[in-house]
């Protein structure tokens, strides 16, 4: 069985192309800043370019960066950024300023980062490639994404053997490929993109440590989410599996963002805390789904 999985997961794989995931983080982004004196430009720059990050990525984010009236600035920059007090003294309140543009608050400096992901989701990995503070948030949202997405894939091909007609996927796969492997496939996704976001080199190759470790613990979550809806009689165990799925995601996630952010990755105690609060959301989150389906099905046949 261990050999079919393996080939199951080789012949998904084969479908991943990570080249897809480096030209979308390789996107050229430009912020043109808008401030009212050097001190507050430079406070704006060392925000985007922390003293931390090395000399030559400081050199690479002022290649993307901007000061009002830059020559060099283009002419439909990604994102315009205007300080705080400059910002009140155009727009009153801050608020009436045109579109596509945020303020930097050096007090609340991240409630940026904030506000730009959630305007222009589209940006969220080359920003978080090229700007460190994007990091962060950008990577756990990316877990989180990949996390869910696992988790409503493991319900929904498994949902039609009990209850038919309830769901459809359009992206439904071949029958013949099993969910562990299209849900370990999806874990590789995750590493790319979480490499992406980091600025680390993206691919099997470079990734080969982090893909054979998913590709290892694959089998164990398998298992213990077969052995879950066989012991639950009468599709009971399905919401576990998905809650799993989720939660094996999110632990392996956290654990190759801490690598790519520190160096090492979690702890075997680290891991087991990160899967049972994991473990918890997802819960959460498959309750939802399975409640908002038994509503559409409950109004279908009505």
């Amino acid at each position: 069985m261990s050999a079919r999985l393996l080939k199951q997961i080789r012949t998904a794989v084969e479908q991943l192309n990570p080249h897809d995931v480096r030209m979308a983080a390789e996107r050229p982004v430009s912020v043109v800043l808008h401030a009212s004196g050097s001190a507050s430009y430079a406070a704006m720059e060392d925000f985007f370019a922390p003293a931390g990050v090395s000399h030559k990525k400081r050199m690479e984010v002022v290649e993307y960066l901007f000061r009002e009236g830059d020559p060099d600035a283009p002419p439909g920059a990604d994102l315009h950024v205007v300080d705080r007090s400059l910002a009140l003294q155009v727009g009153g309140d801050g608020l009436d300023l045109p579109p596509g543009t945020f303020v930097y608050d050096e007090q609340r400096p991240h409630a940026l980062v904030e506000a730009v992901l959630a305007a222009r989701q589209d940006l969220g990995l080359p920003l978080a490639r090229a700007f460190p503070p994007f990091r962060g948030i950008v990577s756990q949202r990316t877990i989180h994404q990949i996390s869910k997405e696992n988790a409503v894939f493991a319900l929904a091909t498994a949902l039609p053997d009990i209850a038919p007609g309830i769901l459809s996927l359009p992206w439904a796969l071949p029958e013949a490929m099993s969910d562990t492997a299209v849900l370990t496939v999806n874990q590789i996704r995750m590493a790319f993109l979480l490499a992406a976001a980091s600025d680390r080199p993206v691919g099997y190759r470079e990734q080969k440590m982090e893909v054979a470790g998913i590709i290892a613990g694959a089998f164990g979550w398998r298992a213990l989410a077969r052995n879950l809806v066989g012991k639950i009689p009468f599709g009971g165990g399905l919401l576990p599996k998905a809650a799993i799925a989720y939660a094996a995601t999110y632990a392996e996630g956290r654990s190759i963002e801490r690598l790519y952010s520190r160096g090492y990755g979690l702890t075997r105690k680290e891991r087991n805390l990160e899967y049972g609060s994991a473990m918890a959301r997802g819960r959460q989150v498959v309750g939802a789904l399975y409640d908002a389906w038994q509503q559409r099905r409950a109004k279908a046949l009505r």
